[in-house]
Order: C-alpha cells, then structure tokens, then sequence
C-alpha cells in the first residue's frame, strides 16, 4: 500500500508539473510541406503545387484548454499545370513566395490534441513562373514582380494539431480571399490576371525551443 500510495502521489505530482508547464509561454520553430493551387470560384484538387513552408511561432496560454499561437513563417503558395496537346506537353509552374503571419486561436481539446483557427496576412515578396516542355523548345524561367500582383494576401486558416512534450505535428489548411492579380486595362478593355486565390493544404511539425 505504501508504494501504491508513493507511486500515486508521484503521479499526482507529475501532472502538476505538467499542468503548470502548459501555462507557460513558449516559442519554436515549424516547418513542413505546401500542396498549393490557385481557385477562382470552388477550390478543386487540380493544379497542385508541392512547396514548403518554415517559420517561427509563440504559443500563448490564456487557461490549460485555450491559447493565442502568432507565427511568422515564409511560405510558398501557387499552381502547377500539366498539360498534352498538339503543340508540344509539358509542365507549367506558378511560384509565389509569401511572409505569412497566422493569429490563431488554439484549443486543447486533450492533453495532445489541439484545433487552431483563425486570420492570416501575408505580405507576397516575389515570384517565378515557369514551363519545361518534353522536347525543351518552349522551356523559360521568369521572376515576376510583386508590383505586377497584388502585394497582400488574406484569408482563413483552420487545422488539427498533435503536441507531445517538445515537438508537435499537424495539417493546416488557408483558405485565401485576395485576388492574387490586379486590376490592369488594355485596349479600352479591364481585366483581372491571375483572376483566382490562394489555396493551400499544409502538413508541419514543430519543435519547441
């Protein structure tokens, strides 16, 4: 009876310790894989882009269940269109590189299992377009200004996270409400280029520091 007395104080004594840990403030650094297109009305599963995303983030508690999680990470967003027609087959890309900074709100559902939402903004530092063709008589590689697209980004995001005691790993989703184009007018008639939002499915894990 003793030790099943001292092994459960020991429990008890634990959990303290592991409580009083989880309201204290902390920061870490994530990163992880980008699956990216570009929607103009319905998000659909074509045109996926693999990218990366890396950043920092501060988690802070309100209560053991409830937390504020800013981050600032850089994140690479766009599209990938593969195409086979009479003129030639082969792979156009849109890269878009972003500083993105998420506020999110973040519940404990359990000790390990959080959900996170909230607002994002991300500020587009610049970006490349693309083609390789099959027989290489169309390849080119251009960098697009910012100036030519919309500087700012906006939107939701939303996800499911698992924390352990000092790595963490989750899947997010952004879900953009910015036109990526702008506005432009040529030959008395105005247009919209690229006329479609961001859309991007993350996978990351975290490490605290």
């Amino acid at each position: 009876m003793k030790k099943l007395f001292l092994t459960g104080m020991a429990c008890v004594a634990f959990l303290n310790v592991t409580n009083a840990q989880t309201k204290n403030p902390s920061v870490g650094i994530k990163g992880g894989v980008n699956f990216t297109n570009l929607y103009a009305e319905e998000v659909d599963d074509n045109n996926i882009l693999t990218s990366f995303n890396l950043g920092l983030y501060a988690n802070l508690p309100v209560s053991d269940a409830v937390s504020i999680q800013p981050e600032f990470n850089f994140s690479r967003k766009g599209a990938e269109l593969v195409y086979d027609n009479a003129f030639a087959s082969g792979t156009s890309r849109l890269k878009l590189n972003y500083l993105e900074v998420p506020l999110l709100l973040k519940l404990n559902v359990t000790r390990n299992f959080n959900l996170h939402f909230g607002p994002y903004v991300a500020y587009l530092i610049d970006g490349k377009a693309t083609n390789e063709t099959s027989n290489g008589v169309f390849d080119f590689e251009e960098n697009i200004s910012n100036d030519d697209l919309n500087k700012f980004d906006y939107g939701l995001s939303g996800g499911v996270g698992f924390d352990f005691e000092s790595a963490s790993i989750g899947v997010r989703y952004n879900y953009g409400l910015q036109t990526i184009g702008k506005e432009q007018s040529f030959g008395g008639t105005t247009y919209t280029f690229p006329d479609a939002k961001n859309s991007a499915l993350s996978l990351y894990v975290g490490f605290r520091l």
